[in-house]
């Protein structure tokens, strides 16, 4: 079983507090607040966390499938949207949206959708978030 883990510290109050994020690698640490949560301030969150996540996993899902399938990957881009709305049980994630853009030599781009769609369903962290609507945008590159 593999395990990772991450942290955070929060101090204050919602409003003027502020906290920070820590990924268990090292790889990264950063900060979070009210304002760079539900507004436009400095710093991270944890929607944003959450899209780094989806687009990672799913660039390297797609990555695998694709080579297994024998296919040579040059590049996949993927972005993630991850929308949250206030609604009456209060603010919830409502939608993600995968947009990826890859390289990849000799396929066709009905191929490539049927191999990026599988590979949406497919990524432990699409599997985690299954409660959220998923979008796709694949676009093939040359």
């Amino acid at each position: 079983m593999i395990k990772r883990t991450a942290s955070a510290v929060w101090q204050g109050d919602l409003k003027s507090g502020k906290g920070e994020v820590s990924l268990g690698s090292g790889a990264f640490s950063g900060q979070y607040s009210f304002t760079s949560r539900f507004e436009e301030g400095k710093g991270t969150n944890p929607e944003e966390l959450i899209g780094a996540a989806h687009a990672g996993c799913y660039s390297m899902a797609l990555s695998a499938d694709l080579s297994k399938a024998g296919y040579t990957v040059d590049e996949i881009r993927t972005e993630a949207k991850v929308s949250m709305e206030k609604g009456d049980a209060g603010f919830e994630i409502t939608g993600i949206k995968l947009i990826t853009k890859a390289k990849v030599q000799d396929i066709s781009m009905d191929e490539f959708s049927e191999f990026a769609s599988g590979a949406k369903k497919n990524c432990p962290v699409s599997k985690a978030l299954a409660a959220v609507e998923v979008h796709l945008e694949a676009h093939l590159l040359k």
